[in-house]
């Protein structure tokens, strides 16, 4: 009987203990898949963490935010939130006690999820393990250390209101649309930010970077965006992390694929691809390159970089932009390699991409302590010129540059 009256009075207040909520294994299953379509874990886990207690440090001009603990600690985490609590930091950016949170914190996008569907991530988030952590203090600089003047940034960027299906479209377009917009937040990756770090909604999807690494363009551009892909190629890229000739996956988008895409249902990865591949077209970011007949340079050509390429990488990648073993290994056709900046180039040289649920076929090793910075910036600058279209040139300040950014 006074399990019943805990009960009774938890929710009278709004407050669904972790032991209430783990008796209803459907609503927790589904809060599960949900949290892993708007990619929670990877905002709120760092590499060495435990899963959701916090600690990741974003990055911004005027300083850093660390995420919060969201896991059921009643002293560091959320675990004495009422659902109205949860409800309003999801919707209104606005967390307890009247707590208001940056947009580094996708709110602008969880917004557009019904009440049902953000109080099915509670139950499953109240249903883990609790962890005692309290992430570090954000560093942000006047007067952006202001959580106040949030108050104003909603006000002129913010609309708290819940998706609308599209009665003129498709049941498959709607359900994408409602994926990409809402848990799925990918805007707020791959579209440009103002002044005041809100969305450029008139470039909506057409790229931005982020954490030193581009996120590429996916409106339906076709020479900018993913117009020229099908709807198989979008969905194995989700999947898989790469579509030989089209795009591979690394950085954060690989983490991406790995915690969050690869775990959806095939029928809502459709569902994204035929959304995205009706949005409208932003000509602006990096290119894809023609693919065109390449040949492996002659004597008179030989330099460093082709020289490094052959030692490094022709057992992976041919001097053609084919794949060699593998199609992922394939170069041509890449925007990696027609980004005359080498962001991201220069971000998979020095870091690799391994990501465990990979075969091993499709992985790559991090060069960052086999070669130094003249011979990454030397190969950075063959690979962009015998495989792309845009001229580029890295030196090796870039890349000591980049190690900077990537602790290599």
């Amino acid at each position: 009987m006074e399990w019943k009256i805990a009960v009774a009075l938890c929710l009278g207040l709004g407050i669904l203990p972790a032991a209430v909520l783990a008796d209803d294994a459907e609503l927790i299953a589904r809060g599960k898949y949900l949290a892993t379509a708007a990619d929670c874990v990877a905002c709120h886990t760092t590499p060495e963490g435990k899963p959701f207690a916090g600690g990741v440090e974003f990055k911004l001009p005027f300083g850093s935010l660390y995420s919060p603990n969201i896991t059921p600690d009643p002293e560091t985490g959320i675990g004495n939130w009422t659902d109205d609590d949860f409800v309003s930091a999801m919707h209104a950016g606005v967390g307890k006690d009247g707590k208001r949170y940056y947009p580094a914190f996708p709110y602008t996008s969880y917004t557009l999820m019904p009440e049902e569907e953000v109080l099915a991530i509670r139950a499953y988030l109240a249903s883990l393990q609790p962890v005692k952590q309290t992430p570090p203090e954000n560093t942000l600089s006047f007067p952006f250390n202001q959580r106040w003047g949030m108050v104003f940034w909603n006000l002129l960027f913010h609309d708290n209101e819940r998706f609308s299906a599209d009665p003129q479209q498709s049941t498959q377009w709607n359900r994408g649309a409602y994926l990409v917009e809402g848990p799925g937040h990918c805007a707020e990756c791959h579209t440009p930010r103002n002044l005041f770090q809100a969305l450029k909604s008139s470039e909506s999807l057409a790229g931005n970077l982020v954490q030193g690494w581009q996120a590429y363009n996916i409106s339906s551009d076709s020479e900018y965006g993913v117009g020229a892909w099908s709807e198989a190629e979008l969905v194995a890229y989700m999947r898989q992390g790469h579509a030989p000739g089209k795009g591979v996956a690394a950085g954060p988008m690989a983490e991406v694929v790995s915690k969050s895409l690869r775990h959806l249902e095939q029928d809502d990865l459709s569902a994204i691809a035929t959304y995205l591949l009706s949005t409208p077209a932003q000509q602006s970011g990096v290119a894809r390159p023609e693919i065109r007949q390449q040949h492996m340079p002659g004597a008179a050509q030989a330099s460093l970089g082709s020289k490094v390429f052959a030692d490094a990488c022709v057992s992976c990648h041919r001097w053609d932009g084919a794949g060699n073993q593998s199609p992922v290994a394939t170069l041509a056709g890449l925007k990696t390699v027609n980004d005359p900046a080498a962001t991201n180039l220069l971000g998979i040289l020095l870091k690799g991409h391994s990501e465990a649920a990979q075969a091993v076929d499709q992985r790559m090793p991090s060069f960052a302590q086999a070669y130094s910075d003249p011979e990454l910036a030397a190969v950075s600058s063959f690979v962009l010129q015998h495989f792309g279209q845009s001229g580029g040139a890295v030196t090796a300040a870039d890349v000591a540059a980049k190690r900077g950014n990537t602790g290599h």
